[in-house]
């Protein structure tokens, strides 16, 4: 009488692995709003913008996003099936 039912969280490896890709997806966002922090910055005490500062900052941001993106990018490789079906791509064999 008593049914098997499905778990009611899921597996910590697949969580983790959506949770990760999520990630991946909003780095794209974060460094743009990161890109365009330094339009709302207050000018120094002077008329002129000083530029270096704020080349600085782009570039360190640049290099942080591409570190960032490697530590994120080995838990993104796409792991075997279990049923033996592999990842043939668009269109998935074809049919003979």
């Amino acid at each position: 009488m008593s049914r098997r039912r499905s778990p009611l969280f899921l597996a910590r490896r697949s969580y983790r692995k959506r949770r990760l890709r999520d990630a991946a997806r909003m780095l794209p966002v974060l460094g743009a709003f990161l890109f365009l922090l330094p339009i709302l910055w207050e000018p120094a005490a002077t008329d002129r913008r000083d530029t270096a500062p704020d080349g600085i900052y782009l570039f360190v941001i640049w290099a942080l996003l591409i570190l960032a993106a490697a530590v994120m990018a080995p838990g993104l490789r796409a792991e075997p099936r279990e049923d033996g079906a592999g990842d043939e791509g668009v269109g998935g064999g074809g049919a003979d």
